[in-house]
């Protein structure tokens, strides 16, 4: 059975991330898929790294069953909004906290490379925004999903196959977010086969 998390990086409860969460997490237990979510509004963390990443901080009690979560999952999903070109600081917060040196990567002595500790998983993304999709990509070059790509998952060794955006919110009726419930209950559907 494929073994998903989902991670859902909106504060607020009654926002759409919550409810395209719901959605996806319908659709994939509707699979023979385990399912497991974390809800970040819900965590209790410090989201500062005070002294950086070369010094301890300990991962409070949900952070280091976050950290379990991510280990055990194959397949990681994102649902969040995206904000100043970005994820919310509670979501990059919690990056800065649990994707520590040592569980997601390791940096080789006297080397500036690193050994990808969280490769063979997979991730989607679900993100919303009131920037039309087209101007995300074409002005600004998605800034948002190369960080994720690139800096972010990528340099921990996950590789996204598949990122879905949900734009624009601002000013979308009641039937364009029914539709991408709709949209997100499938993709839940489909990630048996991702």
């Amino acid at each position: 059975m494929k073994k998903i998390l989902i991670i859902q990086g909106h504060p607020d409860v009654k926002s759409l991330c919550h409810a395209l969460a719901d959605a996806y997490e319908a659709g994939a237990q509707a699979t023979s898929a385990q399912v497991r979510r974390i809800n970040l509004h819900e965590q209790k963390f410090d989201p500062i790294l005070h002294q950086g990443l070369g010094a301890e901080q300990p991962l409070e009690p949900d952070l280091q069953a976050a950290q379990q979560d991510i280990a055990w999952a194959e397949h990681l999903v994102f649902v969040y909004p995206n904000w100043w070109g970005s994820m919310p600081a509670l979501l990059k917060g919690f990056f800065d906290r649990t994707l520590q040196p040592g569980f997601a990567y390791k940096y080789r002595k006297q080397s500036s490379r690193w050994d990808k500790l969280l490769t063979g998983r997979t991730a989607q993304l679900l993100v919303t925004m009131d920037t039309p999709g087209w101007y995300y990509r074409w002005v600004w070059h998605r800034p948002g999903h190369q960080q994720m790509r690139h800096t972010i998952l990528g340099f921990c060794g996950i590789k996204i196959t598949r990122i879905t955006e949900f734009s624009p919110v601002q000013g979308s009726s009641a039937v364009q977010r029914e539709g991408w419930l709709s949209r997100a209950m499938a993709l839940g559907l489909q990630a048996f086969a991702t």
